[in-house]
């Protein structure tokens, strides 16, 4: 038995509590119950998963509401006419489409494209103007910010007539393609382009904003998690590869109820998807890619007067048609359903490789958002990013 005096504990000067002896075990760390903040929050806001809930769900709501006025519309038409036929005695008259091009063989009107792209662009800009209050961001973070927009629409627009000229061109000297003649001239014709220009540019607005702006943003931030497992040091090149590739099968899948498509065709769309989204990555926002699908389309549509995606605009410069074999010529869905299309975008990628040697993902910009995290910390800019999802 030790019959040494007993030591004194030490104690605490601040508290007088006993301080624990070195002999003592160490207590386990306390585990903290996640909290609704950690479920709903991270380090950059709300969760990627949460961001893209709200959204999709307002665009379904959206869609449904219209479809549902539709049916309505059409359910009171044909209820009035079989009324009047009651009333006459004569058989009712069918009902005819709200569309307002019932044919999907006949040129689509030129005033009713521009006003429907315009109409869906400002639907998803005031949708984005929504999740960006939401989110506590600016809107520009979504694609449409960055620095020298007007230049690089305007080089992404002189690449795009470069290549569907090289692709036509092709086409013409392999005689997969006639030129029959020259359908008009004068200051019509010049108005019909300047229209179709303008349609084409909302074109571009609305396709690449829709795809590759608020989705493709926010699909990134949520990835970024998954390829924190595959490679820290390379996550946000992952996740952004990761969510183009979701966004590239949308585009896609957009593009097959398109009136004379092909699988090719289809294929090519998929690749399209691809090039704008390689324009996004290399130059850190949407505008080259909008220049380059305005212009592509316009010339395919005016310019040339050949089918885009399969379908004709009203106002053409010339009228062709295709000849051959439509693996070669494209068929029915124009120059993109050619094979020759496939290295043509190709190069294109190639192109923007070489003239934006600097890679600049348009994943988040620097201002903080609520709740901020320290600068250390933000993991955009951080060689191991945390989990933004």
């Amino acid at each position: 038995m030790d019959s040494s005096p007993e030591q004194p504990l030490a104690t605490d000067p601040a508290t007088l509590q006993p301080l624990p002896s070195t002999q003592d075990p160490v207590p386990a760390p306390i585990k903290r119950s996640p909290s609704a903040k950690d479920i709903f929050y991270g380090p950059f806001g709300l969760r990627a998963g949460w961001s893209l809930l709200i959204y999709i769900s307002i665009v379904v709501s959206l869609v449904t509401g219209i479809n549902l006025i539709g049916h309505q519309i059409k359910h009171q038409r044909e209820h009035a006419a079989a009324v009047l036929a009651a009333k006459t005695g004569k058989p009712a008259a069918p009902v005819a489409p709200l569309a307002p091009n019932p044919d999907p063989t006949a040129p689509q009107p030129l005033d009713s494209m521009v006003i429907i792209e315009a109409i869906v662009f400002g639907v998803f800009i005031l949708l984005s103007l929504l999740m960006a209050k939401i989110e506590h961001r600016k809107l520009s973070a979504y694609g449409l910010g960055g620095t020298h927009s007007v230049s690089r629409a305007l080089i992404g627009a002189v690449w795009g007539v470069f290549f569907i000229s090289l692709l036509v061109g092709a086409l013409r000297a392999f005689h997969f393609l006639t030129f029959d003649a020259l359908l008009d001239h004068g200051p019509k014709i010049l108005l019909f382009g300047a229209l179709q220009l303008l349609g084409f540019f909302l074109v571009g607005l609305t396709e690449e904003y829709s795809m590759r702006g608020y989705l493709q943003f926010t699909l990134t931030r949520g990835m970024v998690s998954i390829g924190n497992l595959i490679s820290r040091r390379h996550a946000r090149s992952i996740g952004f590869w990761i969510a183009s590739l979701f966004t590239s099968i949308l585009f896609f899948y957009l593009h097959t109820r398109n009136p004379g498509e092909t699988p090719l065709g289809l294929f090519q769309v998929f690749l399209a998807g691809m090039l704008f989204v390689v324009a996004l990555w290399r130059t850190g926002s949407l505008w080259w890619g909008i220049g380059f699908h305005c212009t592509w389309d316009w010339g395919q549509s005016f310019l040339y007067g050949t089918p885009d995606s399969g379908g004709l605009i009203q106002g053409r410069l010339f009228a062709t048609h295709a000849s051959g074999n439509p693996l070669f010529s494209g068929g029915t869905t124009g120059p993109e359903g050619s094979v020759l299309c496939i290295p043509v975008f190709l190069l294109a990628i190639a192109v923007l490789f070489f003239t934006h040697p600097s890679p600049q993902p348009a994943l988040e910009l620097p201002e903080p958002v609520t709740p901020p995290p320290p600068p250390h910390d933000n993991p955009i800019y951080t060689e191991a990013p945390p989990s933004l999802a």
